[in-house]
């Protein structure tokens, strides 16, 4: 892999800066009256590749990309998409209801704000070394802008994700703790019913006890009551609390972004 060299002439002081094979990190390089922003696009993946956007701006003030000219509004086209996949994570945001649908989105806010930081850093470097250029505050400020609404969207989806896991770790414990006490309320009814069925199975014997004139309405009268208790001890181990209530509602990621403080022109 060979670094391009575009249809411009760079003085020997910025050429002495680059590497042989690459533009390298996103950063600004003043030398010799000429001002060379390398930046990268939004990353679309965890991948170390990075497509670079080279611009150079001339002694006369005249911005340049890849060698072409009208270099501004490739500079604004790139914030542009910067803008538009803010956008697009943000509704992915509002969307998430899962963790599986929120590690997806941290695995890619990660690289994302990465480079938006490392875009806001490169362009507040131009700032410092051309103040008398009125169009880098404007890009400069729209970088602040996105490097921290794309912070605070990390953190939001961070925080999610660590309230998700604690509140099914929670609802673990929970239904641990349910299932203890039916064991418990189980093994007092095997404690009660114990004698009682010692007791039955002497009763159960070839005995003469005055119960075999009884009517044959007496025995089905024992088994339906038998039968309604059966059913009362059941309902008695199986009644649980209600698990708590997840909370209504979710901020939507429209409006988390704050203003950002801006640095004097």
């Amino acid at each position: 892999m060979t670094r391009p060299d575009y249809n411009w002439k760079l003085p020997p002081e910025i050429t002495r800066r680059l590497g042989h094979d690459t533009y390298g990190a996103q950063r600004a390089i003043h030398e010799a009256g000429h001002l060379l922003v390398v930046l990268h696009e939004p990353p679309a993946s965890e991948g170390h590749a990075r497509e670079h956007r080279v611009f150079l701006r001339t002694p006369e003030g005249k911005w340049l990309c890849h060698g072409n000219d009208h270099g501004e509004h490739m500079m604004a086209d790139l914030l542009d998409r910067y803008e538009a996949v803010l956008t697009r994570t943000e509704s992915r945001y509002a969307d998430a209801e899962t963790a599986d649908d929120l590690f997806p989105l941290l695995d890619t806010l990660l690289p994302l704000t990465r480079a938006a930081t490392n875009l806001r850093d490169a362009l507040q470097q131009a700032r410092d070394q051309v103040k008398d250029d009125t169009r880098l505050i404007t890009w400069r400020d729209r970088a602040v802008d996105l490097s921290r609404g794309l912070e605070l969207l990390l953190g939001n989806a961070r925080i999610a994700l660590e309230y998700r896991l604690a509140r099914q770790a929670e609802e673990q414990t929970q239904a641990a703790l349910l299932t203890t006490r039916a064991q418990f309320k189980l093994n007092t009814i095997a404690a009660m019913t114990a004698p009682l069925m010692a007791i039955a199975a002497v009763f159960g014997m070839n005995l003469h006890h005055g119960l075999e004139t009884w009517p044959t309405w007496a025995f089905w009268g024992v088994f339906a009551l038998g039968l309604l208790v059966g059913l009362w001890v059941k309902g008695w181990v199986r009644a649980m609390p209600p698990a708590p209530a997840a909370p209504k509602g979710k901020a939507s990621a429209k409006g988390r972004k704050s203003t950002s403080t801006r640095k004097p022109a």
